[in-house]
Protein backbone atom coordinates (compact mmCIF):
# COMPACT_ATOMS: atom_id res chain seq x y z
CA UNK A 1 0.00 0.00 0.00
CA UNK A 2 3.26 2.67 0.22
CA UNK A 3 1.98 5.66 -1.91
CA UNK A 4 -0.99 4.53 -2.87
CA UNK A 5 -3.78 6.62 -2.68
CA UNK A 6 -6.63 5.94 -1.01
CA UNK A 7 -10.59 7.47 -1.01
CA UNK A 8 -12.28 6.62 2.12
CA UNK A 9 -15.94 7.76 3.02
CA UNK A 10 -17.60 7.62 6.48
CA UNK A 11 -14.03 8.50 7.71
CA UNK A 12 -14.40 9.80 10.81
CA UNK A 13 -15.83 6.94 12.91
CA UNK A 14 -15.79 2.70 13.62
CA UNK A 15 -14.69 0.25 10.42
CA UNK A 16 -13.95 4.25 8.37
CA UNK A 17 -11.46 5.60 10.74
CA UNK A 18 -9.93 1.96 11.63
CA UNK A 19 -9.00 1.65 7.57
CA UNK A 20 -7.49 5.04 7.58
CA UNK A 21 -5.32 4.57 10.41
CA UNK A 22 -4.68 1.08 9.31
CA UNK A 23 -3.67 2.42 5.74
CA UNK A 24 -1.65 5.38 7.11
CA UNK A 25 0.18 2.82 8.54
CA UNK A 26 0.87 1.19 5.32
CA UNK A 27 2.10 4.27 3.99
CA UNK A 28 -0.95 4.96 1.61
CA UNK A 29 -1.72 8.48 1.24
CA UNK A 30 -5.29 8.90 2.43
CA UNK A 31 -8.05 11.35 1.37
CA UNK A 32 -10.56 11.30 4.32
CA UNK A 33 -13.97 11.94 3.63
CA UNK A 34 -17.23 12.42 6.10
CA UNK A 35 -19.35 14.86 7.35
CA UNK A 36 -18.01 16.22 10.69
CA UNK A 37 -14.25 15.75 9.73
CA UNK A 38 -11.39 13.28 10.85
CA UNK A 39 -9.43 15.86 12.77
CA UNK A 40 -7.37 13.60 14.35
CA UNK A 41 -3.99 14.29 15.68
CA UNK A 42 -2.83 10.53 15.93
CA UNK A 43 -4.00 10.27 11.88
CA UNK A 44 -2.26 13.27 11.43
CA UNK A 45 1.01 12.41 12.41
CA UNK A 46 0.41 8.58 10.74
CA UNK A 47 -0.13 10.67 7.15
CA UNK A 48 1.22 14.32 7.78
CA UNK A 49 -0.47 15.14 3.92
CA UNK A 50 -3.70 13.59 4.57
CA UNK A 51 -6.97 15.30 2.77
CA UNK A 52 -9.47 15.94 5.90
CA UNK A 53 -12.90 16.86 3.29
CA UNK A 54 -16.20 17.50 5.33
CA UNK A 55 -18.47 15.68 2.50
CA UNK A 56 -21.77 14.55 2.60
CA UNK A 57 -22.35 11.36 0.39
CA UNK A 58 -25.56 12.26 -0.38
CA UNK A 59 -24.75 15.19 -2.32
CA UNK A 60 -23.85 14.41 -5.90
CA UNK A 61 -21.76 17.65 -6.31
CA UNK A 62 -19.89 16.90 -3.08
CA UNK A 63 -18.98 13.36 -4.26
CA UNK A 64 -17.84 14.89 -7.17
CA UNK A 65 -15.38 17.97 -5.11
CA UNK A 66 -13.96 14.68 -3.50
CA UNK A 67 -12.66 13.13 -6.54
CA UNK A 68 -11.50 16.27 -7.76
CA UNK A 69 -9.79 17.26 -4.50
CA UNK A 70 -8.17 14.23 -4.55
CA UNK A 71 -6.96 14.47 -7.99
CA UNK A 72 -5.87 17.80 -7.73
CA UNK A 73 -3.74 16.94 -4.42
CA UNK A 74 -2.23 13.63 -5.45
CA UNK A 75 -2.64 13.26 -9.28
CA UNK A 76 -4.36 9.57 -9.09
CA UNK A 77 -6.71 7.65 -7.50
CA UNK A 78 -5.16 3.56 -6.42
CA UNK A 79 -8.47 2.84 -3.75
CA UNK A 80 -11.95 4.31 -3.53
CA UNK A 81 -13.44 2.50 -0.47
CA UNK A 82 -17.17 3.84 -0.11
CA UNK A 83 -17.87 3.29 3.41
CA UNK A 84 -20.12 5.86 4.61
CA UNK A 85 -23.14 4.33 6.24
CA UNK A 86 -26.18 4.94 8.30
CA UNK A 87 -28.49 1.94 9.99
CA UNK A 88 -31.95 2.42 11.35
CA UNK A 89 -34.25 0.01 13.43
CA UNK A 90 -38.16 0.17 13.41
CA UNK A 91 -40.66 -1.97 12.01
CA UNK A 92 -41.36 -1.18 7.75
CA UNK A 93 -45.41 -1.11 8.94
CA UNK A 94 -44.54 1.84 11.88
CA UNK A 95 -41.36 3.59 9.71
CA UNK A 96 -41.35 7.31 8.14
CA UNK A 97 -40.77 6.92 4.83
CA UNK A 98 -38.25 9.50 5.24
CA UNK A 99 -35.80 7.06 7.12
CA UNK A 100 -35.85 5.09 4.66
CA UNK A 101 -35.01 7.55 1.83
CA UNK A 102 -31.90 8.71 3.96
CA UNK A 103 -30.43 5.14 4.00
CA UNK A 104 -30.94 4.81 0.47
CA UNK A 105 -29.40 8.01 -0.17
CA UNK A 106 -26.31 7.56 2.03
CA UNK A 107 -25.53 3.70 1.95
CA UNK A 108 -26.63 3.32 -2.18
CA UNK A 109 -26.98 6.19 -3.80
CA UNK A 110 -23.30 7.73 -1.98
CA UNK A 111 -21.65 4.57 -3.15
CA UNK A 112 -23.38 5.73 -6.83
CA UNK A 113 -22.18 8.90 -6.81
CA UNK A 114 -18.42 8.22 -5.60
CA UNK A 115 -17.94 5.77 -7.88
CA UNK A 116 -19.54 7.16 -11.04
CA UNK A 117 -17.19 10.44 -10.35
CA UNK A 118 -13.81 8.05 -9.36
CA UNK A 119 -13.90 5.54 -11.63
CA UNK A 120 -12.40 7.00 -14.90
CA UNK A 121 -9.27 6.73 -12.43
CA UNK A 122 -9.26 3.77 -11.05
CA UNK A 123 -9.57 2.34 -14.59
CA UNK A 124 -5.84 4.23 -15.14
CA UNK A 125 -4.88 2.76 -12.42
CA UNK A 126 -6.09 -0.17 -12.63
CA UNK A 127 -7.39 0.17 -9.27
CA UNK A 128 -9.73 -1.46 -6.36
CA UNK A 129 -13.46 -0.22 -5.88
CA UNK A 130 -14.50 -1.67 -2.36
CA UNK A 131 -17.98 -1.33 -1.38
CA UNK A 132 -18.39 -2.03 2.34
CA UNK A 133 -21.55 -3.43 2.58
CA UNK A 134 -22.75 -6.14 5.01
CA UNK A 135 -24.48 -9.37 5.48
CA UNK A 136 -27.85 -7.65 5.78
CA UNK A 137 -27.06 -7.15 2.10
CA UNK A 138 -27.40 -11.20 1.74
CA UNK A 139 -30.07 -11.75 4.34
CA UNK A 140 -33.06 -9.51 4.77
CA UNK A 141 -33.12 -8.58 8.80
CA UNK A 142 -36.27 -7.69 10.34
CA UNK A 143 -36.67 -4.16 12.06
CA UNK A 144 -33.60 -2.92 9.62
CA UNK A 145 -35.64 -2.45 6.16
CA UNK A 146 -34.15 0.30 4.67
CA UNK A 147 -30.72 -0.90 5.96
CA UNK A 148 -30.82 -4.06 4.11
CA UNK A 149 -32.63 -2.54 1.09
CA UNK A 150 -29.46 -0.45 0.53
CA UNK A 151 -27.29 -3.05 1.00
CA UNK A 152 -28.59 -5.42 -1.32
CA UNK A 153 -28.76 -2.65 -3.81
CA UNK A 154 -25.36 -1.73 -3.39
CA UNK A 155 -23.81 -5.23 -3.81
CA UNK A 156 -26.17 -5.51 -7.28
CA UNK A 157 -24.19 -2.14 -8.15
CA UNK A 158 -20.69 -3.27 -7.20
CA UNK A 159 -21.49 -6.31 -9.21
CA UNK A 160 -22.87 -5.10 -12.39
CA UNK A 161 -19.69 -2.45 -12.16
CA UNK A 162 -17.18 -5.07 -11.77
CA UNK A 163 -18.67 -7.55 -15.00
CA UNK A 164 -18.75 -4.36 -17.05
CA UNK A 165 -15.02 -3.52 -16.61
CA UNK A 166 -13.76 -7.51 -16.08
CA UNK A 167 -11.81 -6.51 -19.21
CA UNK A 168 -10.39 -3.16 -17.90
CA UNK A 169 -8.43 -4.07 -15.18
CA UNK A 170 -10.54 -3.25 -12.31
CA UNK A 171 -10.56 -4.60 -8.87
CA UNK A 172 -14.42 -4.98 -7.10
CA UNK A 173 -14.62 -5.91 -3.49
CA UNK A 174 -17.75 -6.40 -1.89
CA UNK A 175 -16.50 -6.58 1.77
CA UNK A 176 -19.59 -7.64 4.00
CA UNK A 177 -18.75 -7.59 7.88
CA UNK A 178 -20.78 -9.06 10.51
CA UNK A 179 -21.38 -7.13 13.57
CA UNK A 180 -18.90 -4.87 14.04
CA UNK A 181 -17.62 -2.61 17.23
CA UNK A 182 -18.49 0.81 16.03
CA UNK A 183 -21.04 3.48 16.89
CA UNK A 184 -23.25 2.89 14.15
CA UNK A 185 -26.16 1.49 16.12
CA UNK A 186 -25.93 4.15 18.74
CA UNK A 187 -26.44 6.57 15.68
CA UNK A 188 -28.99 4.42 13.99
CA UNK A 189 -32.55 5.97 12.79
CA UNK A 190 -35.32 4.98 14.61
CA UNK A 191 -39.14 5.21 13.02
CA UNK A 192 -39.47 8.96 13.18
CA UNK A 193 -36.06 9.60 11.82
CA UNK A 194 -34.55 10.58 15.55
CA UNK A 195 -30.86 8.56 16.61
CA UNK A 196 -31.51 5.25 18.56
CA UNK A 197 -29.09 6.77 21.18
CA UNK A 198 -28.30 3.11 22.95
CA UNK A 199 -26.99 -0.02 20.90
CA UNK A 200 -29.11 -2.95 21.68
CA UNK A 201 -26.05 -5.23 21.42
CA UNK A 202 -23.10 -5.83 23.92
CA UNK A 203 -19.95 -4.29 21.88
CA UNK A 204 -17.22 -5.94 23.88
CA UNK A 205 -18.02 -9.10 21.97
CA UNK A 206 -18.61 -7.90 18.72
CA UNK A 207 -15.22 -7.40 16.03
CA UNK A 208 -13.10 -5.10 16.56
CA UNK A 209 -13.41 -2.50 13.60
CA UNK A 210 -9.52 -2.53 13.62
CA UNK A 211 -9.54 -6.58 12.56
CA UNK A 212 -12.36 -5.18 10.29
CA UNK A 213 -10.16 -2.88 8.44
CA UNK A 214 -7.16 -4.95 8.59
CA UNK A 215 -9.40 -7.84 6.62
CA UNK A 216 -10.29 -5.46 4.52
CA UNK A 217 -7.28 -4.56 3.30
CA UNK A 218 -5.71 -7.98 3.29
CA UNK A 219 -8.65 -8.42 1.09
CA UNK A 220 -7.91 -5.58 -1.47
CA UNK A 221 -3.95 -6.86 -1.14
CA UNK A 222 -5.21 -10.36 -2.96
CA UNK A 223 -7.54 -9.32 -5.10
CA UNK A 224 -10.47 -10.89 -3.83
CA UNK A 225 -14.00 -10.09 -5.18
CA UNK A 226 -16.03 -10.90 -2.26
CA UNK A 227 -15.15 -10.94 1.54
CA UNK A 228 -17.44 -12.16 4.39
CA UNK A 229 -16.33 -11.85 8.07
CA UNK A 230 -17.29 -13.62 11.04
CA UNK A 231 -18.43 -17.00 11.77
CA UNK A 232 -22.07 -16.31 12.24
CA UNK A 233 -22.35 -13.90 8.94
CA UNK A 234 -20.31 -16.69 7.01
CA UNK A 235 -23.04 -19.26 8.57
CA UNK A 236 -26.25 -16.81 7.87
CA UNK A 237 -25.11 -16.30 4.14
CA UNK A 238 -24.41 -20.17 3.98
CA UNK A 239 -27.25 -21.37 4.97
CA UNK A 240 -29.53 -18.60 3.66
CA UNK A 241 -28.55 -20.30 0.16
CA UNK A 242 -30.10 -23.59 0.83
CA UNK A 243 -32.37 -23.49 3.66
CA UNK A 244 -33.84 -19.89 3.49
CA UNK A 245 -36.88 -20.44 5.55
CA UNK A 246 -35.39 -21.98 8.49
CA UNK A 247 -33.22 -19.05 8.10
CA UNK A 248 -36.09 -16.65 7.73
CA UNK A 249 -37.02 -17.98 11.66
CA UNK A 250 -33.58 -18.28 13.33
CA UNK A 251 -32.69 -14.61 12.00
CA UNK A 252 -36.36 -13.61 13.38
CA UNK A 253 -35.95 -14.87 16.79
CA UNK A 254 -32.35 -13.81 17.00
CA UNK A 255 -33.30 -10.17 16.21
CA UNK A 256 -36.59 -10.19 18.82
CA UNK A 257 -34.17 -11.00 21.78
CA UNK A 258 -32.75 -8.06 21.20
CA UNK A 259 -33.41 -5.74 24.20
CA UNK A 260 -36.28 -3.22 23.28
CA UNK A 261 -36.64 -4.90 20.16
CA UNK A 262 -39.58 -3.67 18.10
CA UNK A 263 -40.91 -7.08 17.83
CA UNK A 264 -41.18 -10.19 19.19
Amino acid sequence: MKDKVVIITGASSGIGKALAFEFARRGAKIAAASRSGVSDPELFKLSPDMLDLRIDVTKESDCQSLVQKTMEKFGRIDILVNNAGISMRALFSEVNLDVIRQLMDTNFWGTVYCTKFALPYLLETKGSLVGVSSIAGYKGLPGRTGYSASKFAMQGFLEVVRIENMKKGLHVLIACPGFTASNIRNVALSKDGTSQGETPLDEGKLMPASEVACRIITAIEKKKERLTLTTMGKMTVLLNKFFPKFMDKMVYNHMAKEPNSPFK
